[in-house]
């Protein structure tokens, strides 16, 4: 049920209302460089004075800031699985496995596509962009002085490669809440960005192959130490990928997000025991805090990859996703939201320009705001309704949302996503962004699609 209108303002008022609600969270994260929370607070007690300034009781609006919340619960809860499955992944041998067998794809004579396939696969098994920047992202840059190779090229790259995973990754917080804010199940909402996302990341890996061949030959030295570092922590076992396995076939047969993970994690406990035996104390300590190897074991950069998962580490981002359904609830409630689509209702009546509408906020949220989660979280809220009314499935706006939103973060300097890999690679997003193909290729696929009609579905009437 979506937040009810208390009261109408007109389109300007309400353009003037959004202009000060940026302006708020503009200044603060990035000129203060607020966390997005105190932001989020600081916009809605400004809504809350408007709302009494009109008139509305508190009560009224704390009730639609709720009913705001409540359509986007699905990804709250699944939060709480996503954080066991990570350090259930991490504790049975899963993702570090997968990283050993991912590192031997690595070639010196195909460095940029190498460095591209490398971070999709390991982006997926992580789910975290910034987590596979930090850590493969920081080696690869090290390696490509090595290698005589462009840094700039191979941080577009990494951040093509690190995108793509958290794009499609089940474990991904970007990809839950575009699945949750528009209501569709998680897996409905990978399976269908791939008629996006599989030629953006083709037509990706093709242009890193034709700037591959530049680079000389050189030891991988750097490649051979995190082998050996996973090696050390006791983790690689060729059976430890059973795990993904379940993961993947009960995806392909479409079974709910919340089974499908929760049977994932009973297979991963399985294998942890058969290469370890941790009681049920340290259960309890990894699904809560997360997973962390032995203290006594002398990991390096490897040891901080493997700290990852639990319950305690999504505490942050589900906060974030509360706060901004509080306050699309809480624009709809004032009219703000219903008054500024209501401009522009009447040329919003192909699924190409509704499409193109919200690909557009998504995109205008990262570059006014910065921040990712704002992008999907608003204009999710925004054109649920729209979409509704044009009779186009949720799943299209959820596609559109990570197209438009998760994957353009990065390609803003001034972003969350942006400083980060910036400070970490070294690199600056203005030199990395020619490069980054796969981020931009996303975008202009999505519009592409919704004006052309390809891949786009319809509800069913009942």
């Amino acid at each position: 049920m979506p937040p009810q209108i208390l009261t109408q303002v007109t389109p300007k008022l309400a353009f003037l209302l959004s202009i000060l609600i940026i302006a708020i969270m503009g200044v603060t994260m990035i000129g203060f460089g607020w966390v997005p929370h105190l932001s989020l607070i600081l916009a809605i007690c400004f809504l809350l004075a408007v709302g009494l300034f009109k008139g509305l009781s508190f009560e009224d609006m704390q009730t639609q800031m709720a009913t705001g919340v409540m359509r986007g619960i699905g990804a709250i809860y699944l939060f709480f699985f996503i954080g066991l499955l990570v350090a259930a992944l991490m504790m049975s041998g899963a993702i570090p496995t997968v990283m050993y067998f991912g590192f031997e794809i690595i070639s010196p004579q195909f460095y940029y596509i190498s460095a591209f396939i490398l971070t999709s696969v390991i982006g997926i098994a992580l789910g975290s962009s910034l987590t596979t920047v930090a850590t493969l992202g920081v080696a690869f840059i090290g390696m490509s002085h090595a290698f005589d190779a462009n840094v700039a090229i191979a941080a577009g790259a990494i951040v093509s490669g690190a995108f793509f995973g958290d794009k499609m990754s089940p474990l991904s917080d970007t990809c839950t809440i575009a699945a949750s804010v528009v209501g569709i199940d998680l897996f409905e909402h990978i399976r269908n960005m791939m008629y996006t996302t599989v030629p953006a990341w083709i037509i990706t890996a093709l242009l890193f192959w034709f700037l591959s061949g530049n680079t000389t030959t050189s030891d991988l030295s750097q490649v051979t130490a995190l082998q050996g570092q996973l090696i050390d922590s006791g983790l690689v076992h060729g059976y430890a990928v059973l795990p993904f396995l379940v993961l993947i076939i009960l995806a392909v047969l479409r079974v709910n997000a919340i089974y499908t993970i929760i049977c994932t994690i009973i297979a991963a406990l399985i294998v942890t025991y058969l290469h370890s035996s941790p009681d049920i104390g340290q259960l309890g300590g990894y699904f809560f805090q997360g997973y962390h190897p032995a203290e006594n074991l002398d990991l390096g950069d490897v040891g901080g990859i493997l700290s990852r998962g639990g319950v305690n580490s999504i505490f942050f981002t589900q906060t974030i996703v509360i706060l901004a359904l509080s306050l699309g609830g809480l624009l709809t409630a004032l009219g703000i939201l219903p008054a500024l689509l209501l401009g522009i209702e009447d040329s919003l009546n192909t699924s190409g320009r509704a499409i193109a509408a919200a690909a557009m906020s998504a995109l205008g949220i990262n570059v006014l705001i910065g921040e990712q989660y704002l992008s999907l979280l608003l204009s999710g809220t925004a054109f649920r309704p729209v979409f509704e009314r044009l009779n186009l499935h949720p799943r299209n706006l959820s596609r559109t949302l990570e197209d438009a939103g998760t994957v353009i973060n990065p390609l803003v300097p001034w972003s969350v996503c942006g400083v980060f890999i910036s400070q970490a690679l070294g690199v600056p997003v203005l030199d990395y962004l020619p490069y980054a193909f796969f981020c931009y290729l996303s975008f202009l696929l999505t519009i592409l699609f919704g004006y052309t009609g390809i891949t786009i579905s319809k509800t069913v009437e009942k």
